[in-house]
């Protein structure tokens, strides 16, 4: 296994040890994790490590998933029912709950009917609880109303996928990349965002001549090892595919036989996308050079095996299903589908989204792949569930919803393990629409959140370790996800609490005993009237997702279900089997034929404009997740990117008067939010970069959703994350400062920092670090601090030392010797090292040179200094790799995991030593 060693617990307190598979809660790779629980005489010790077994990662682990035992405390945890808005919050029973909930559903349906009821989840459930969510939603509350936040990640690729191919099927799996010849990634930092399957590839492109080609506006850790990377303005991507289905049609690279047998709509495909058949043309519109895009699509048009992959850059689109079918057209055309190393592949971004769509957990779906408004599906679900009202047309997709709320359409809304208050763009329009409503419904495992404070009924829900069930990843692999914990104090399962409000209103159909229970009912529902590929001519209503073979298993059977790739025709079916669909040209068409989708490219909604001269771009970064309200528990996930911030280019930073490191505002008509300043080569100029994981919680004004273009794909319903037009200011304050407490202390603080213009904070190992910034006058400092630092009885120790002059403050507070608090306020280059400050809150007591270091504000000797860090594993810092690449002559990231172990375990960091080495031989050619 590559995971970092456990300390052993001493033989003679270790009481108990239990394994258990289970499946990573975090990217839709889906890797299996193996938890390991100690039961000792000092309490219960987790744990985590990759599963060998699971064919999705093979004993691999990113920095996200190593540090999932971080995560699992109950400090933050919600643990009983709650009634009442945040300042009126009080304990209640489940009992009055569920009550509650089903009374005033009873009490909407009644006065403004079913419409009035709404539903927003997420792609954290597991399968078993969007299955009932959507079947009480859908088939006995009797409205379409229920969308989720998976809406805003993959909704144009199923959208897409349906148009070309019949049903939303991922074809290939992520072997396929292994024995490809040409991989393109488009729209995708995929070395941060899927890192397990990025080393994969990585491995391959070691082994044989591998050509890689990145598709992104910016440099991304992704580009290090590309052979080719194509820096393509937001929103151009149908541009770029259409010219290259033009230069494969024109140049002879096309399929004819398969075309003919197996495809409808190419004549339509090619005159609609005629403005990109000439490539001078697509490089005006692409912002992409002729010899790049001439190299691009020679190497595709040459190259027999090809698998594009496409994530958030394609689907985050007022565009999005147009680009998502440029794609795809590309690969009809060549026929490079259902075959060993060539297909279209999209890469989800969440671990069960497929297995919301296999439940219909969209608006627009009804489960087991059947249409919604098809009044034959309609009556097959219906029957099938014995349910007394059927959705019959598509409900408010996520945007939308929350409008409908704001406008008093819905008046009732139950949001289950999501955050929409910090992920919708146009966010603070989310935040009015929950102040106003009526009744919300929050299920979370996390007590205070941005959206947790609207609930009027806040339920505890389970969480990772603790909930049973099954997630799908993005090859269609169905994965157990098995407890290891107890259930804590009062939470319960999502399917539990949603089958007790349906009871409470009188529905049957909700006896659940356990997940067992419903996975069985989930498989029986996707084989209703469908049948294998060679039965197809029988069944009407033939859909690949079919898991007949999955519907008699026993409890036992299920409990140890090994990770199966979807359709599972039968019990017996053989192992890669079904690896790969579309092998003999049959599609889920009822003429069994695939369809190119004619395409015109078009700009962005919103362009720039004179107010708004700048695009802002949105995504994620290595080591958070979503709104951090997990991944932000962990010290070691808040190393690499400690602080929100917003990616600008050099001269654009020149431009708008912006420095490095300092603070500077994003405005776009939606809102605006304060990040710090970094100043890149990787991004190009009119373009800056901000990622999406913070949130009040954290921050003082960092929530990105507020900025965001609100606009959404037509078809989709998805949101405009990737072109937002906005404008940059620098950020006034009289002072910044870094402030860190010691955990336990951090309450005494809160209310005083918070009074700051501007803060944000991080979790290190043994103390809260806070970023802070103030508009007050340094001469008034002194007393603030005051506010700052409320230790103020004699059994804390004070060292202070001002220079009003220098506009330079230095205050340590120490208890029995302990490190209590330090606060520094200085010029932004005279701030002490960060990593320096929190590890001598890890001592156990300070010598007289520490104490004189930390009054100073710099360690005695400077040798130690990491600088930021890089490999979150080993915490390695930037500073030593850099030295360790030039006083070793270092050409290659092997060598560095040699000498210092970075990159050497989840392998996160890979790119960006690979980065360091690229800059030390330029540095040295220079």
């Amino acid at each position: 296994m590559n995971n970092i060693p456990v300390v052993e617990l001493e033989s003679s307190t270790e009481l108990l040890t239990k394994t258990t598979n289970t499946t990573c809660p975090y990217c839709g790779v889906g890797c299996g994790v193996t938890a390991t629980v100690q039961e000792t005489a000092l309490g219960q010790k987790v744990t985590v490590e990759g599963d060998i077994t699971h064919p999705s990662n093979y004993g691999k682990l990113c920095i996200k998933g190593s540090n999932l035992a971080d995560t699992i405390g109950l400090e933050s945890r919600v643990l009983e029912p709650m009634m009442g808005r945040k300042a009126n919050r009080q304990a209640a029973t489940w009992d009055t709950a569920i009550s509650s909930i089903a009374n005033k559903f009873q009490q909407c349906i009644d006065q403004y009917g079913r419409d009035s009821i709404a539903f927003y989840v997420s792609g954290q459930l597991l399968t078993e609880d969007y299955y009932v969510v959507n079947k009480f939603v859908k088939g006995y509350l009797g409205t379409a109303n229920i969308d989720t936040n998976s809406r805003l990640c993959m909704s144009s690729a199923v959208a897409a996928h349906k148009r070309a191919f019949g049903e939303d099927i991922v074809s290939a799996s992520y072997e396929d990349f292994e024995h490809t010849d040409m991989v393109v990634l488009v729209g995708s930092n995929t070395a941060w965002c899927h890192p397990v399957l990025y080393q994969r590839i990585m491995k391959a492109k070691e082994q044989r001549d591998l050509f890689v080609v990145v598709v992104d506006p910016r440099f991304t850790s992704t580009c290090e090892a590309a052979d080719l990377h194509l820096p393509i303005l937001p929103g151009q991507d149908v541009a770029l595919f259409n010219g290259l289905l033009q230069y494969l049609s024109k140049n002879g690279h096309a399929d004819q036989a398969f075309i003919a047998a197996h495809t409808q709509g190419l004549a339509q495909a090619l005159a609609q996308s005629e403005s990109e058949s000439l490539i001078e043309n697509v490089a005006t519109r692409t912002g992409i050079s002729v010899e790049k895009l001439q190299t691009f699509y020679e190497k595709f048009a040459n190259t027999s095996k090809v698998m594009t992959l496409f994530s958030m850059g394609v689907n985050q689109s007022s565009q999005g299903v147009n680009k998502a079918n440029s794609i795809t057209n590309c690969h009809l055309l060549t026929g490079k589908i259902g075959k060993l190393g060539a297909a279209p592949f999209s890469m989800t971004g969440q671990p069960n989204a497929m297995g919301g769509r296999e439940v219909g957990g969209l608006a627009n779906m009804l489960a087991a792949h059947l249409e919604l408004e098809n009044e034959t599906h309609q009556q097959l679900v219906q029957n099938f569930w014995h349910s007394p009202h059927i959705a019959k047309q598509a409900g408010f997709k996520a945007v939308d919803l929350f409008h409908a709320v704001e406008s008093g359409k819905i008046k009732a809304i139950w949001i289950m393990a999501t955050n929409p208050v910090v992920s919708l763009p146009d966010a603070d329009q989310v935040k009015r629409a929950l102040e106003q409503c009526e009744f919300v419904v929050v299920s979370d495992i996390c007590q205070e959140t941005d959206t947790t404070q609207y609930a009027d009924v806040l339920l505890p829900a389970l969480g990772w370790g603790e909930k049973e069930g099954t997630v799908t990843n993005s090859e269609r692999r169905i994965s157990r996800q098995r407890a290891f914990l107890a259930e804590p104090s009062e939470a319960k399962a999502d399917w539990w609490a949603i089958s007790q409000v349906a009871k409470k209103l009188g529905f049957d159909g909700f006896d659940f005993k356990n997940s067992h229970d419903i996975f069985l009912e989930h498989a029986r529902l996707s084989a209703q009237q469908n049948s294998d590929l060679e039965q197809r001519s029988e069944t009407p209503n033939f859909r690949y997702f079919n898991l007949n073979g999955l519907t008699d298993l026993t409890a036992t059977e299920y409990d140890e279900l090994k990770p199966v790739q979807w359709p599972v025709w039968t019990k017996q079916q053989p192992e890669g089997a079904v690896a790969r669909l579309y092998a003999t040209g049959q599609f889920s068409h009822a003429d069994a034929k695939a369809k190119f989708i004619a395409i015109t490219a078009i700009n962005p909604v919103n362009s720039v404009c004179k107010e708004f001269p700048l695009v802002l771009n949105t995504g994620r970064i290595r080591d958070q997740w979503h709104t951090m309200s997990r991944t932000g528990l962990s010290a070691n996930l808040s190393t690499h990117r400690a602080e929100p911030y917003c990616e600008i280019h050099p001269q654009d930073a020149l431009k708008y008067g912006v420095k490095d490191g300092e603070l500077l505002e994003v405005k776009s008509k939606w809102g605006n939010c304060v990040l710090r300043a970094t100043v890149s080569d990787d991004i190009r100029r009119g373009q800056v970069f901000a990622p999406i994981h913070w949130n009040d919680q954290v921050a003082s004004d960092a929530r990105i959703g507020k900025v965001v273009n609100p606009v959404v794909d037509a078809i989709s319903g998805e949101p405009e994350f990737k072109h937002t037009p906005v404008i940059i200011h620098p950020f006034y304050s009289q002072w910044q400062g870094v402030f860190y407490v010691r955990q336990g202390f951090e309450k005494i603080v809160q209310s005083s920092i918070e009074s700051t213009v501007w803060w944000t904070k991080i979790i290190t190992a043994k103390a809260t670090r806070y970023e802070v910034a103030d508009r007050k006058k340094f001469t008034q400092t002194t007393e603030h601090l005051k506010e700052l630092l409320p230790f103020q009885d004699e059994s804390f120790e004070w060292l202070n030392i001002e220079d009003q002059t220098a506009h330079i403050s230095h205050s340590v507070v120490l208890k029995d010797g302990h490190l209590i608090a330090s606060l520094y306020i200085a010029p932004k280059a005279l701030l002490p090292d960060r990593d320096w400050v929190a590890s001598l809150f890890k001592r156990e007591r300070l010598s007289a040179m520490h104490r004189k270091a930390l009054l100073a504000g710099q360690p005695m000797s400077m040798a130690n200094n990491e600088g930021p860090l890089v490999c979150s594993c080993f915490k390695v810092g930037k500073n030593r790799i850099i030295e360790t690449i030039k006083s070793k002559n270092i050409t290659d990231e092997k060598q560095v995991t040699a000498c210092l172990k970075a990159g050497g375990n989840c392998g996160s960091c890979l790119p960006e030593i690979r980065g360091l080495i690229k800059a030390c031989q330029t540095e040295a050619v220079e």
